[in-house]
């Protein structure tokens, strides 16, 4: 049966950029780097034959989020203006005790966000804000 998310996943463009905005910025604990071998595993896994990849996990909270760099193939970066709305995965959602003083720190530290924090429903505070490679990110307080 299945238990639990065991993890998030994310393709990025510069490992060390995206391990730098987690780490350094977010204050997930790097686990590993993977760097890449020669055998035919991950092509097969993802079914993308011949593929080539390093691979960071970070941990924040009991919980894991892998960074794909794909050296082979190269994947295409997301729209800009991809809104929310679009079918799929649109965002992965952090917890926070203070989502109005994390958005003034991260915006200290050039995170670009979607909008001011709003209080969704009373004290449920949310904003959306982006990785480096585009990617949505929600910092919730309940």
């Amino acid at each position: 049966m299945i238990e639990r998310l065991e993890h998030a996943a994310l393709s990025v463009t510069d490992l060390d950029r995206s391990i730098a905005f987690y780490r350094d910025i977010l204050g997930f604990e790097l686990i590993r780097i993977i760097e890449p071998r020669d055998d035919a595993m991950l092509g097969t896994i993802a079914a993308l034959p011949g593929a080539r990849a390093r691979i960071a996990h970070l941990q924040l909270g009991g919980n894991m989020l892998e960074l794909f760099e794909y050296a082979r193939p190269r994947g295409a970066a997301l729209p800009s203006d991809r809104p929310q709305s679009d079918i799929g995965w649109i965002h992965v959602g952090f917890g926070s005790d203070d989502v109005p003083a994390d958005c003034r720190r991260l915006r200290e530290k050039g995170v670009a966000f979607l909008s001011d924090p709003v209080e969704f429903r009373p004290g449920v505070w949310v904003v959306y804000f982006r990785g480096p490679d585009g990617e949505v990110c929600e910092l919730r307080q309940t």
